[in-house]
């Protein structure tokens, strides 16, 4: 008898770090046929260290994104383990990623990105594809206003993830940097493209500033769905909540549509509020239960990827303009 599933829509999900881990631990429940975009602009830790050291694309993002894939099993689990591991000494190799280093030695020895990648995925016998979302490292800029009303520029993404002032914009540089022909491709022929959650200023937001990718965005026949934060982080976004948000993504790309917004409604104070921001989106929100059930700030997948089959089925069922639940109910 055959077990096997059914391969599910075609997602491309965007973004970077943990937040994006999540978005692929949840598509992963729904579907294998899943390409992660991931932003290519860390300057910090053992990813800013093989950057800086052999002009390559910082990979620890990637790693990140190829480990939340990983297939379910022994090899797959071990393998994710291999790849998150960090040496502990007192010399060079402390604190670097052995993913890290894996992935720059294939990009050596094939003298191809996205090939490299591929064969780390093949390792891990992962569900779907990984892509940077540009062909050349970036760096970030932010606009931002201090306590006294000053303004200044912040650069460099470890640096703007952690500034205490308010940021009002941000940028990439270079300003117009090729993007993956692949990661172009991926979004054009997307069934659904998930935005989001994650650094909203360092991870989300840069990927509508690479021109080839925001024109694939806006094109693309793909539902777009936008997924909130669970609570405002330390550093770049701090006191900002789920409307600031909104407001900060229109900012970047006001002329992009988002077809859906989902969030927690443990992190909403003003649900008329940001169903306005979702609706000047062009979005319908939707309002589920996503963090876990241990209080942190963390997205369970179970109950993230049910919201995102919510959003699916309202899209197929055409039902409404919003759908809301109550704070207790989980999706």
């Amino acid at each position: 008898m055959n077990t096997s599933r059914a391969p599910g829509p075609a997602f491309v999900a965007l973004g970077g770090g943990h937040g994006l881990s999540a978005t692929l631990s949840a598509l992963r429940l729904m579907s294998d046929r899943i390409t992660a975009v991931v932003t290519v602009a860390d300057d910090g830790g053992s990813s800013g260290r093989l950057r800086d050291e052999l002009d390559v694309l910082p990979p620890g993002d990637l790693r990140m994104a190829l480990a939340a894939l990983c297939d379910d099993s022994e090899w797959g689990r071990t393998w994710r383990d291999v790849l998150q591991h960090r040496f502990s000494s007192s010399g060079d190799l402390d604190q670097h990623a052995v993913g890290n280093l894996l992935i720059v030695a294939l990009w050596e020895l094939l003298g191809d990105t996205v090939e490299g990648l591929d064969w780390v995925a093949k390792l891990l016998g992962a569900r779907g594809r990984v892509l940077p979302m540009a062909s050349v490292p970036l760096a970030i800029e932010a606009d931002i206003v201090r306590a006294d009303g000053s303004v200044g520029v912040v650069r460099g993404q470890s640096t703007v993830a952690v500034t205490p002032h308010r940021i009002t914009q941000v940028r990439i540089v270079p300003a117009a940097p090729p993007a993956r022909a692949e990661a172009v491709a991926a979004v054009e022929q997307a069934d659904w493209v998930v935005l989001g959650p994650g650094s909203w200023y360092t991870s989300v937001l840069p990927h509508l500033l690479v021109p080839e990718l925001a024109a694939a965005l806006h094109r693309t026949p793909a539902r777009r769905i936008l997924a909130l934060n669970l609570s405002a982080e330390t550093g770049e976004t701090a006191g900002m909540g789920p409307c600031e948000h909104l407001q900060a993504f229109r900012r970047h790309a006001p002329e992009l549509r988002i077809d859906a917004v989902v969030a927690d409604p443990g992190s909403v104070d003003d649900v008329d509020a940001l169903v306005g921001q979702a609706d000047a989106l062009g979005a319908r929100l939707l309002l589920r239960q996503v963090r876990r059930g241990d209080g942190t700030p963390r997205h369970d997948p179970l109950r993230l990827a049910a919201a995102l089959r919510d959003v699916i089925e309202d899209y197929l069922g055409d039902i409404g303009t919003t759908t809301a639940e109550s704070p207790g109910m989980a999706g």
